[in-house]
């Protein structure tokens, strides 16, 4: 038994023995969202189908799923016998993509089984994956290691890695350079991250430099012709998205509204949380701030004329809350998460607003920062004035619309190059 596999024994181990204590957060989670208590013997590796061959896509949740979808269904259109698996983390990531393939008869779904090698040698004899691509860099140290096992090439695709995961990975060097050398390729979004993971002993024949998939998707038709009911209904007026905000950054955008409600009363704010568990604590946020809110679950077509905050408290129309809006503040900026995708209001040729934390998304934050399509606030002070500042100058806001579109299509390719690469390891 090498070192390398002691060390991955003891993981094992210890993952085993804190299983109770996960299962018993997820069932914590659950009093929230349902969805955490549904469907666990896939997450022990239980498929209810058999697959007799699969190419295997593992996303993490909803942002991932998203961003695949482009690559997913070419990949179902132009390979119509084969069976495509999608595996995510999280009951949000899950609805996404049942939502995404619906109609689609070789795509499959099922949670990933948590990274304890009984539970995904059960799983790969069941869905028998010829290749598994994994999404940006999510690395599990067995799931490398069944994969290398049993010769099931394994793509990193959209692969990114910041300073800051380079850091850890580095102090953990040896581990590092045993999982990825089980990786087949590496589809880096930049040559940055491709000198990350170089530094790490990636094997730099197998690293490319193939762009960020994220720039490729395509706007469904049907999602401005929702954004267009849904204007009618909310009134021609100043409105503005904050999109996937997590905890303490409902309060900041809360905030800010009230501010430039003082100069514009007649402004709208639409607030978009990014997990369905705090649905409902954000809608108290809203009323202990004396909005007047409205739920968009509800449906309610009355008196939204009316309202101060829509509360987008459903699933699947972000895309359509930033069509409806004139300015979009993207979340996760403000409690350090490291921001969300930048592109989808960028796609819409909305001015885009941003807190200082965007780690996640560095690259495509200083492109459009270089081309002035996207603002930094620090504070709720800041992201009041600079709304303001918007909307006292239109001819501004027009044009930081029109870089953020420019800079969108600029940048568009990536999905090519890592089909072509995927089509090799086919």
């Amino acid at each position: 038994m090498t070192f390398y596999t002691t060390i991955r024994l003891i993981y094992s181990t210890l993952f085993f023995l804190s299983l109770p204590f996960i299962v018993l957060q997820k069932l914590i989670r659950s009093r929230k969202n349902k969805g955490y208590r549904s469907r666990w013997s896939e997450r022990f590796g239980f498929v209810k189908f058999q697959l007799p061959q699969s190419i295997w896509i593992h996303c993490v949740s909803v942002g991932e799923s998203i961003a695949l979808a482009p690559l997913v269904k070419k990949l179902a259109k132009t390979h119509p016998d084969e069976h495509l698996l999608i595996t995510t983390m999280t009951p949000t990531g899950s609805a996404q993509v049942t939502k995404l393939y619906q109609g689609y008869d070789n795509i499959h779904h099922t949670y990933i089984p948590y990274d304890i090698p009984l539970f995904l040698n059960h799983f790969i004899k069941k869905v028998n994956p010829k290749l598994c691509i994994i999404m940006e860099t999510e690395l599990w140290p067995n799931l490398l290691a069944c994969c290398k096992k049993r010769h099931i090439p394994l793509i990193l695709t959209n692969a990114r890695l910041s300073k800051k995961s380079a850091k850890g990975y580095q102090k953990i060097i040896f581990i590092t350079r045993h999982m990825l050398n089980c990786i087949s390729h590496i589809n880096a979004q930049t040559q940055a991250d491709a000198q990350r993971f170089i530094a790490l002993h990636a094997d730099e024949k197998k690293v490319s430099v193939t762009g960020n998939i994220k720039y490729d998707f395509e706007i469904d038709k049907q999602v401005k012709q929702q954004a267009a009911t849904l204007k009618q209904k909310l009134g021609t007026r100043f409105t503005w998205v904050a999109a996937s905000t997590h905890p303490g950054e409902d309060e900041i955008i809360l905030k800010a509204h009230q501010k430039i409600k003082q100069q514009y009363p007649n402004a709208l704010l639409i607030l978009v949380p990014r997990h369905p568990e705090r649905f409902d604590t954000v809608f108290q946020s809203i009323q202990d701030h004396h909005f007047k809110v409205a739920r968009r679950s509800k449906n309610n077509d009355e008196h939204l004329e009316d309202i101060d905050v829509y509360l987008g408290d459903t699933m699947g129309e972000l895309m359509c809350f930033y069509a409806v809006s004139d300015i979009a503040f993207v979340g996760g900026s403000f409690s350090n998460t490291g921001g969300h995708n930048m592109l989808e209001p960028a796609a819409l040729s909305k001015p885009i607003l941003s807190g200082p934390s965007t780690f996640n998304f560095t690259q495509v934050a200083e492109q459009l920062q270089q081309n002035q399509a996207l603002l930094i606030a620090r504070n709720y002070q800041e992201l009041a004035k600079y709304i303001i500042d918007l909307i006292q100058q239109p001819e501004k806001q027009k044009q930081m619309g029109e870089n953020a579109l420019r800079c969108f299509n600029t940048n568009k390719g990536a999905l090519d190059k890592q089909l072509t690469i995927i089509e090799k390891a086919l």
